[in-house]
């Protein structure tokens, strides 16, 4: 069996395909975090909005999930904010809602976090909005 020789270009050919991995594993790895959060402080119907393929994205993610009281609302949202606090040392780029805690948004950026009162989430629709999005649902942990 022959030996390939590394040469200057497939060295940075190699080294191209990592910096390609490793702009889309954050992005998995940001929503896995909030997802988990959600999970753990029992957020109902959570979904993921996957933007990037759209023309007219504001971001490239999205997560929803709603929760049946204030209380819970303002629980999730805290929770997400830790978390990600604590396993990637972000903090949000700018957060609204924790007055009221009928929607609280958590913007990172490459992704916005909202958290609904069940209500508000029905009201306001947006998934709807974003409908062409692509659309990935995670489990309800009871």
């Amino acid at each position: 069996m022959a030996k390939k020789k590394v040469t200057k270009e497939t060295s940075e050919e190699l080294k191209a395909t990592e910096q390609i991995t490793l702009i889309e594993d954050p992005l998995l790895q940001f929503t896995q975090i909030i997802v988990n959060a959600m999970q753990d402080k029992k957020a109902q119907d959570i979904v993921s909005l996957d933007l990037r393929t759209l023309n007219n994205r504001v971001v490239d993610k999205f997560i929803i999930c709603h929760a049946e009281n204030t209380r819970q609302v303002y629980a999730i949202a805290g929770e997400v904010e830790d978390q990600i606090s604590v396993m990637l040392r972000e903090k949000p780029w700018h957060r609204e809602g924790f007055e009221n805690k009928e929607w609280i948004i958590l913007d990172y950026v490459n992704v916005i976090v909202h958290v609904f009162l069940k209500e508000k989430r029905e009201f306001y629709a947006i998934e709807e909005l974003w409908g062409d999005a692509n659309v990935e649902k995670f489990a309800n942990l009871s």
